[in-house]
């Protein structure tokens, strides 16, 4: 089955290391992402497996859950954007990217703000060009900078 961009993950049920679950309950109403991998027991997703327990935390802070399974070929986020990310067996995914994307997804879903290249959470932001000067002198009193008149920065102290 082929997923598209804002299609929503198929459901289904999995033994996990923290029991049974049923995939769409199990997300609830929050944020979620499922990473995959090609086959059980590979050395490269022994290594992202670690890798993403030891940033459970900083995904829990972000209301977001993680599971990993085989045999999927993609890393899903379920909300209104859905991002997908192949790589080869012999990379290892970036998952410091990945919680760097979430940080993003999860800021424009409730700011009028898309992130620029190579963003952080204490970066600037960019005002989108569906709210007009108007509405982004009352959303935004501080201003912003225009390097160009279709792009207006801000920095991230309203957030």
């Amino acid at each position: 089955m082929s997923l598209r961009i804002n299609s929503e993950a198929p459901n289904f049920t999995a033994e996990t290391t923290e029991g049974k679950i049923d995939f769409h309950q199990w997300i609830g109403n929050g944020w979620a992402i499922l990473f995959s991998h090609p086959k059980d027991f590979t050395p490269v997703c022994t290594t992202e497996l670690g890798y993403m327990a030891g940033l459970k935390p900083e995904f829990d802070k972000c209301n977001c859950k993680i599971i990993g399974l085989a045999l999927i070929p993609s890393i899903t986020i379920r909300t209104g954007s859905r991002i997908s990310l192949t790589y080869p067996m012999t990379s290892g995914r970036n998952f410091d990217e990945v919680l760097r994307l979430l940080d993003s997804l999860q800021l424009t879903a409730q700011q009028p703000v898309a992130t620029p290249v190579n963003w952080n959470p204490a970066g600037d932001v960019i005002i989108v060009p569906s709210v007009s000067d108007e509405q982004a002198r009352k959303k935004f009193p501080g201003g912003w900078t225009a390097p160009k008149p279709y792009l207006r920065i801000v920095p991230p102290v309203f957030f």
